[in-house]
């Protein structure tokens, strides 16, 4: 049986979670090898990662670069001012040249790096030193605009086209960033402000996005203050991240989402500290028809062991643009702290699409308004050509070891009779909460079961089974309402 832990069981074990959180932390930041401190970083910082998921996960040794170039051979000046957006062209350039030869790699060393956005190329390691910087122009007339994303038929903030993204890449394949924990800088506090004042005609672009492309990693750099959502894998294949630190202030900062893997596949985020102005992660499809229509899936994604701060948002959300589809999606080892949703799945009519297959694992939640949440009327659409008899389906979604304390309510699963959520599983479940009344469970149209005793008591709608799995108690209705949006 799985009592609630009393208040000072729960504060410790919140604190020793903290502190092995942040020593990890400080262990990916601080011991990340060598700094390279030659033209080119040196050839122990060299590297080509072998980058399947599956040698990411047991830890695969990295290969080196036949080739390494210095910005700095580039005529690029570090100081902040100078704008060094032809030395990078000119870099990626030569590198491009080599990829039958294994490709090259682009050493940025300490510094701050001022330029207009660039795109990268195949076979291609960009390694940021410890003290180096790339920092954006603010100017949005030298960022480039691009036609809308075709799974999204619009550019999500504003119709037509939409500003390209700081770091880009299309088509590519064997790509690597990473460093010594050097830094890219999006400088989007412009950006934020004009959004808010309504001087935007088109949506802002993203920090580094990436898409088409396969073997694609990203480790030991961190990522700040993009002008919109941070890092944005789109339609890609074996892509992983690790090691990474993503900043952006918790407020008025909008849309800073911090990951957002959209229609990719066989992917690994883990071991990364994420606080930003939206999601921490959010996993995505395609919106609406387009969505439909473009028909590329989100599928075989592992998130692990990350530390994740949303103050606005939600800490890891799947949509609400999920009309391709979102399965085999595991979430595990997780602190959320200080936010205002724990893990979310979001989604309306007009979606289409699938949630199916999706496994909460070890996650923690400190200081929360709402833990679990799965919503079915998040009525935002790029216009009216979507079908509002769409429903999209979510089913088999699985919560284990869900811990945590200060959180108002635990769970709040608000299916409808139009979209219900079914084959939903609860277990192993204590979440201290600062309502103290009923209704911090809250359940609508949801079937499902809760094995073994949980903390808060669930709600009507799930059947009771024991911790040998055996049927205890058949729920009446499924159907019962109870969603309390007043706590």
């Amino acid at each position: 049986m799985v009592e609630p832990l009393p208040p000072i069981t729960r504060r410790r074990f919140v604190a020793v979670f903290w502190i092995a959180a942040f020593a990890s932390l400080f262990i990916w930041q601080f011991g990340c090898g060598d700094r390279g401190g030659t033209s080119g970083g040196g050839l122990s910082s060299v590297f080509r990662w072998k980058t399947t998921t599956a040698a990411a996960a047991s830890g695969g040794f990295p290969r080196l670069r036949p080739v390494s170039f210095n910005l700095t051979d580039f005529g690029a000046v570090g100081d902040g001012v100078t704008i060094n957006t032809e030395a990078f062209e000119r870099a990626v350039s030569a590198i491009s040249k080599l990829s039958k030869k294994g490709g090259g790699q682009l050493y940025v060393p300490p510094g701050r790096w001022l330029t207009a956005p660039f795109n990268l190329t195949s076979f291609m390691t960009l390694f940021l030193d410890q003290d180096a910087e790339i920092l954006a122009v603010q100017d949005e007339s030298l960022w480039p605009l691009l036609p809308p994303l075709p799974s999204y038929g619009y550019g999500r903030e504003h119709p037509g086209p939409r500003y390209g993204s700081f770091i880009h890449g299309q088509y590519l394949k064997d790509v690597v960033l990473t460093g010594n924990n050097g830094s890219i800088n999006g400088q989007g506090q412009s950006w934020w402000k004009k959004y808010r004042s309504k001087l935007l005609n088109h949506t802002r672009g993203p920090l580094v996005q990436i898409m088409w492309s396969s073997d694609v990693v990203f480790a030991n750099i961190t990522l700040r203050d993009s002008p919109f959502w941070t890092l944005h894998p789109y339609d890609c294949k074996n892509v992983t991240i690790t090691n990474m630190t993503i900043l952006a202030p918790v407020i008025e900062a909008p849309n800073t989402d911090g990951i957002d893997p959209d229609s990719c596949e066989d992917m690994i985020i883990e071991n990364s500290y994420i606080s930003v102005g939206d999601d921490g992660i959010a996993i995505k499809s395609g919106w609406d028809q387009y969505g439909t229509t473009y028909g590329r899936p989100s599928k075989n994604i592992l998130i692990r062991n990350l530390t994740i701060r949303s103050n606005v948002s939600a800490g890891i959300s799947i949509g609400s643009e999920m009309s391709g589809g979102v399965s085999n999606i595991t979430v595990e080892n997780i602190l959320i702290w200080s936010s205002r949703r724990g893990v979310r799945i979001k989604t309306a009519p007009g979606r289409g699409g699938y949630v199916r297959d999706i496994t909460f694992r070890n996650v923690t939640f400190d200081e929360l308004r709402v833990g679990v949440v799965i919503k079915t009327d998040y009525n935002e659409h790029p216009d009216g050509g979507f079908d509002p008899r769409a429903f999209p389906v979510l089913e088999n979604i699985i919560y284990t070891g869900i811990y945590g304390q200060g959180v108002r309510v635990p769970v709040r699963i608000q299916g409808s009779k139009e979209i219900p959520v079914r084959n939903v599983t609860f277990r192993d479940m204590s979440v201290g909460v600062t309502y103290k009344k009923k209704h911090v469970f809250q359940c609508s149209y949801v079937q499902g079961r809760v094995i073994g005793t949980i903390f808060p008591a669930p709600c009507e709608n799930l059947d009771r089974y024991d911790e040998q799995e055996q049927l205890v108690k058949q729920s009446d209705s499924h159907n019962v309402t109870d969603i309390d949006y007043e706590i």
